[in-house]
């Protein structure tokens, strides 16, 4: 039974804690976790339904099991999994090497005044256990380039998210997941841009005024990829208050990561 009222929804909680005190401490923190888990879940099974049809083709489930790979945990990759793992997805793998730095306060949701100087991959290990501890995550704390992209596909991935800012990487994922048939969406450029009612899912071939996006248009003709390449891209034209610096806000990137979470979403449960 949904709960939708707040006091009930703790009432509720206060009075299982009560029930399943007796037993042994193993016990009440299972059947705890997966109360407060069915609890979590409810309200969002409303919109994708649990069940389709085919009993096999449990949405829910279907998000459960997905295995997603994201690659780069800024302000595009960090709401993208902020919002995958709280619509349930349990397997996930987060590449990143950098550490937190005080100028990622302004837009990167994993960042805060206590850890400055700390390993994103570390810092959203926890954050997500903290949501959900029944995510099983794999983490790849390296710089990702030519010489170990493949470290990417030793995994078995429904999807790569692909949030990262190295344009190699970039044309190499696209490469790879094609050939490997492996589903991908890549997000360009979120710099110099203020407007997120502009930011837009759609093909790579329909792109503009993103200079990311041009060179990976001509790297997808040149190597002769034929299948359509999906993107995340801003059809807003670059504000150049300062040439030789990205400038950046919350409210693009963060517009970027949402959709790139809902693009992923919205193939897994079709």
């Amino acid at each position: 039974k949904i709960k939708l009222n707040i006091e009930k929804q703790k009432e509720y909680l206060k009075e299982l804690k009560k029930e399943i005190i007796k037993l042994n401490n193993g016990v009440q923190s299972k059947i705890y976790l997966c109360m407060v888990k069915r609890m979590m879940f409810n309200l969002y099974r409303l919109l994708i339904g649990l069940y389709k049809v085919d009993a096999t083709k449990k949405n829910y489930l279907k998000l459960k099991n997905a295995n997603i790979l994201i690659i780069g945990l800024g302000g595009v990759g960090g709401y993208a999994l902020e919002a995958l793992i709280r619509s349930g997805v349990e397997n996930i793998t987060i590449v990143d090497y950098d550490i937190i730095d005080i100028s990622n306060l302004n837009r990167q949701i994993i960042s805060n005044s206590n850890n400055i100087g700390n390993l994103k991959t570390d810092e959203w290990k926890k954050r997500i256990l903290s949501i959900n501890s029944n995510v099983n995550i794999k983490v790849i704390n390296e710089k990702i380039d030519e010489n170990n992209i493949y470290k990417l596909f030793e995994g078995n991935h429904d999807f790569i998210i692909d949030c990262c800012d190295t344009l190699i990487v970039k044309k190499l994922l696209i490469k790879n997941c094609n050939d490997k048939n492996i589903k991908l969406i890549t997000v360009c450029g979120m710099g110099k841009k203020l407007n997120p009612n502009l930011v837009e899912i759609l093909p790579l071939s329909k792109t503009s005024y993103d200079p990311i996006a041009k060179s990976l248009r001509k790297y997808v003709k040149d190597e002769k990829i034929n299948n359509k390449i999906m993107c995340i891209c801003s059809k807003e034209q670059p504000i150049n208050t300062n040439k030789e610096v990205i400038a950046s806000m919350g409210i693009v990137p963060s517009m970027a990561g949402i959709l790139a979470a809902h693009y992923v979403i919205k193939n897994i449960i079709k």
